[in-house]
């Protein structure tokens, strides 16, 4: 695979926090980086030395910025895999549009995950008001209805009720097919992080525990307290994901632990996945020497990849809108490590910025 030097030009699609953070990862490293995205008021813009602005359906645009950058990553999954494809014409795309298509779609990731011994919750594909009814009535409710795209932070997604209308449960999640989800009796929700090389190289950093409120994440604790044979389980099934998705770049997989081990033996399920740095690896920025997205920048560069051995625990909160008044109290504490995104808008449920703890030696 083609190493880039350090004077190559990193293009990233899109311009929030994760594109913010990675921009400056890559400038640690002597990378300069491009960001793609529809507006100029973006976190990202402020940190990269270029900003092509266009939507992600303009060819011409997407063309410019392809022939003005070495290699392009993304930020988001959500993305037009036409996109993809226009900028691959040109120059490499990590990760492809191939693991984007899976990752896009809930439903796909979930056959897949099965398709490569990968456990996942029970579910069913739904596509109209009717069928969800007939799902209603073989399903153990109450389960959880998600739309199979687009959805995020827990829009797009409704708990099924017994009783409950399946029309207005259908109207709800507005979008033309759904995925009804059987709930999981879980002892704890937890996330790996895995980079992978062109080559193949493969790490993950260590598994972390990540608390939810109102379907945001809310705190992750780095290390997850579970059984070591647990956390060998969650990170061989992340990397088994990785590989056979062929990701270049980072896979974030949230997944369940449960309560007792499924009739397959298996105490650990796939929950969702995301080629792209996650919120739930905030924490690495402050507590390893190799950030998630410092390990992103090497993997789509084909440098070496660095250590995920982490120097110290750490618990990271995300600030949300409605927090933002207690920034002052986290930057005057000595044992806080405040990100703030530089968003211009501040509103209730998004997300503004995190705070890392560090809680000592690993």
């Amino acid at each position: 695979m083609k190493t880039l030097l350090a004077s190559s030009v990193i293009g990233i699609l899109g311009g929030g926090q994760l594109a913010r953070m990675t921009a400056m990862a890559a400038a640690r490293l002597g990378f300069s980086c491009h960001v793609y995205c529809p507006s100029e008021e973006e976190p990202a813009v402020a940190v990269c030395a270029a900003h092509t602005q266009g939507a992600f359906d303009d060819v011409a645009a997407l063309t410019r910025f392809a022939k003005a950058v070495d290699v392009v990553t993304l930020e988001w999954e959500n993305l037009p895999l036409a996109a993809l494809d226009v900028i691959a014409a040109v120059t490499p795309v990590f990760p492809s549009a191939s693991v984007l298509r899976v990752a896009q779609d809930r439903g796909l990731e979930k056959r897949f995950a099965r398709e490569v011994g990968v456990g996942t919750t029970d579910f069913v594909i739904v596509k109209s008001a009717d069928d969800l009814q007939s799902a209603m009535a073989h399903f153990p409710l109450p389960a959880i209805l998600k739309s199979t795209r687009l959805g995020y932070d827990g829009k797009g997604q409704i708990k099924i009720e017994p009783k409950m209308a399946a029309s207005e449960a259908w109207a709800a999640i507005g979008s033309d097919e759904g995925i009804l989800e059987a709930f999981v009796d879980f002892d704890k929700e937890v996330s790996v992080i895995v980079a992978r090389r062109e080559d193949g190289a493969t790490t993950a950093f260590p598994v972390v525990e990540n608390i939810h409120r109102n379907h945001i994440l809310a705190e992750t604790y780095a290390p997850a307290e579970i059984a070591l044979d647990v956390a060998k389980e969650a990170t061989a099934l992340a990397t088994q994901l990785a590989t056979q998705l062929h990701v270049v770049g980072l896979l974030s997989v949230e997944m369940f632990v449960l309560k007792t081990p499924n009739a397959k033996g298996q105490r650990v399920l796939m929950n969702e996945i995301a080629p792209r740095p996650h919120n739930s690896g905030h924490w690495t920025i402050d507590a390893c020497t190799c950030s998630q997205f410092e390990m992103l920048v090497r993997a789509v560069a084909g440098l070496p990849l660095g250590s995920v051995e982490p120097h110290s625990k750490a618990l990271m909160l995300n600030i949300l809108g409605e927090d933002m008044g207690r920034c002052r109290s986290w930057v005057a504490d000595p044992a806080a490590c405040l990100h703030l995104y530089g968003k211009k808008e501040s509103r209730d449920g998004r997300k503004m910025g995190h705070v890392t703890f560090l809680k000592g030696a690993w």
